[in-house]
């Protein structure tokens, strides 16, 4: 690997992640230690810790290090716990979840993404992750709840399936609102059907797919 791969890697997370309030020294070294750049799409490897959204096929997208940085954190993922991940991508948010120690379901929508993010995450050697096809806002009903939720997409609200599989004291964080300002939010279940909300930060991620904004008018 070279020194400037590492020289970038070192940027990313000291020059952009740290400095976006991300102070969680787990969260930094597994910033540090899964290697994003074979996560992203060959053409794109020199921009992989760059402050900017990789393109991945199908219209998806990987989200800015820093959104991931400020997404782990807010999750407060500990050893141990069981993490579901709405949204698999390119993997890499999973495989920074599982070093942090977390078990972790990836559902993914579209096969062919799913199944190249379980190859990648074979080939590199990551465990903990087990990914799956499936729809989040459909046929996916997962069997037991979890201690945290990543949805890596966006929708206009957060999709109150989701919140019912999170177990007491567990948290969700998610994109709702639209485009071109959008509010990242982690939801905390703090007993029964009460949620603790918290606003992140602005962005402006894709829609999930099956959340797009259905038309105001129609002839």
């Amino acid at each position: 690997m070279s020194i400037n791969l590492e020289q970038a890697r070192f940027n990313m997370v000291e020059q952009q992640v740290r400095t976006w309030e991300v102070l969680d020294p787990f969260v930094l070294d597994a910033l540090r230690e899964v290697p994003r750049e074979d996560f992203v799409p060959a053409e794109y490897r020199r921009l992989a810790f760059s402050d900017l959204r990789i393109p991945l096929d199908h219209g998806q997208v990987m989200m800015k290090p820093i959104e991931e940085g400020r997404m782990l954190q807010a999750l407060e993922i500990a050893p141990g716990q069981r993490v579901l991940e709405i949204g698999t991508g390119s993997g890499f948010a999973a495989a920074c979840m599982a070093r942090l120690g977390a078990s972790v379901v990836s559902i993914e929508i579209i096969p062919e993404l799913a199944e190249r993010a379980e190859r990648r995450l074979e080939r590199l050697g990551i465990e903990g992750v087990e990914v799956r096809s499936a729809d989040a806002l459909a046929d996916f009903d997962p069997e037991d709840s979890f201690d945290a939720i990543a949805v890596t997409g966006s929708a206009a609200e957060v999709p109150e399936r989701f919140r019912h599989w999170v177990k007491p004291g567990g948290r969700v964080f998610a994109v709702r609102g639209f485009s071109p300002v959008m509010e990242a939010v982690c939801l905390t279940r703090s007993s029964g059907d009460r949620w603790q909300v918290d606003s992140l930060f602005d962005t402006d991620l894709p829609r999930l797919i099956g959340a797009e904004d259905k038309p105001q008018f129609e002839f």
